[in-house]
């Protein structure tokens, strides 16, 4: 199934790489840390010179053509996150910020904040991205100062699969519970990390945040279909530019979200970046997309499960080509068991493969827990995939 979907997609995949200038000019480089950030396409680089170059110019601070058209691309832009997001409701609203640190910070700090009483309680993920704990702690510990205590409660998880454990998760909801943060896709075990489930647990009536910077611009994402009230992303890490990401909000479950302060000025260029990224991935087909790196990290996982001295992290159920339960998402993290992590990191390096060895900003975890981690986007190729698992298996003869 995996070498079908790969040659059925490999001329469409193709003609997609060529439009990457950065690997046209490094064909000998295997980028695979799509996780830590994408590539751009010429067509995001060219939407973003275009802008710059024929009319740049402030937003909402000006009635000159300039200005008046870069406030008409910035309001197409929050039409294209709704597009892209499956967004068919009235009344959703869409905020550019900084990336998705950034947003899931302000959702904690300029709206959920104010919700929350004495007693009430809070479910957030223990074991995911740092970014995706961290704003939820700090926002607990300034109430307290306050007077208002805020339990923050540990989302379940089952270890075995990496994936948040749904049976257990009406166990931890009571009538306090106010709010539930999950994350879309685990940017470490790569695995979906079955949302909709969520909603069936906490009931129709708690606020969910979702942490989606693994899936949007990877996978098809419908808020339709999630039901969930926040969904938060990094333009980076979908083919747009650094320092720009988003944060949709469904405004249905509590008052409408806003940024609090001054509204300066946007990240114009980068919002441009992101609504060209958006309308390169529906031309490109996200659905396909998606099909692509899954069949890429089955046949990494699969070459992997093969070495004895490897330790694939999360769902041991998933590795083979064999296997039917769901596939990893984009990125595979593994362990040598004879080779250091960041060891193994220079080596690939060396060979001419990009890819991250480290702790992955995994929240709970320290230096002993670092692991190699391959990403992957449209633009990789099976030969890189066979790269990555050819010095994997001459560390394993080098080690035995």
């Amino acid at each position: 199934m995996t070498d079908d979907v790969l040659d059925r997609l490999a001329d469409w995949q193709a003609g997609l790489r060529a439009q990457f200038p950065i690997l046209t000019r490094n064909p000998d480089v295997a980028y695979l840390d799509s996780a830590a950030t994408t590539q751009k396409p010429a067509a995001v680089l060219d939407a973003v010179t275009d802008f710059l170059t024929t009319g740049n110019a402030n937003v909402g601070r000006g009635s000159y053509p300039w200005a008046t058209a870069t406030t008409s691309r910035i309001e197409r832009a929050r039409d294209r996150v709704r597009i892209a997001l499956d967004d068919t409701t009235s009344g959703s609203s869409v905020e550019f910020v900084g990336g998705t640190s950034h947003g899931l910070r302000a959702v904690a700090q300029d709206w959920l904040a104010d919700q929350l009483l004495d007693g009430d309680e809070i479910i957030v993920p223990f074991g995911d991205h740092e970014a995706n704990l961290r704003p939820w702690l700090d926002m607990r510990d300034d109430l307290a100062r306050g007077g208002i205590r805020v339990r923050i409660v540990a989302m379940p998880v089952d270890p075995a699969a990496g994936d948040y454990d749904h049976r257990a998760l009406p166990s931890v909801v009571t009538d306090r519970t106010r709010f539930v943060a999950v994350t879309h896709v685990h940017h470490v075990f790569g695995v979906d990390m079955n949302v909709h489930r969520v909603r069936e647990a906490v009931g129709p009536d708690v606020p969910i945040c979702l942490d989606a910077a693994q899936s949007v611009g990877h996978r098809p994402v419908s808020v339709a279909d999630l039901d969930v009230d926040f969904v938060v992303f990094s333009g980076h890490k979908m083919l747009a530019l650094p320092g720009i990401g988003a944060v949709w909000a469904r405004n249905r479950r509590g008052p409408r979200f806003a940024l609090r302060g001054w509204e300066g000025t946007p990240n114009t260029a980068g919002i441009v970046s992101m609504a060209a990224a958006f309308d390169w991935l529906d031309a490109a087909g996200t659905a396909e997309i998606g099909a692509w790196t899954s069949a890429l990290t089955l046949r990494l996982t699969d070459g992997l499960a093969k070495l004895p001295g490897v330790q694939v992290l999360g769902c041991q159920d998933s590795l083979t080509a064999e296997s039917t339960v769901q596939r990893r998402e984009a990125l595979v993290t593994f362990r040598h068991r004879a080779v250091r992590s960041d060891d193994l990191g220079f080596v690939l390096a060396d060979e001419g493969i990009m890819v991250r060895a480290d702790g992955h900003c995994q929240a709970g975890r320290d230096s002993d827990d670092h692991a190699v981690r391959v990403s992957v986007h449209v633009y990789n190729t099976p030969d890189e995939i066979d790269r990555v698992l050819e010095v994997v298996r001459r560390c394993e003869g080098m080690s035995s």
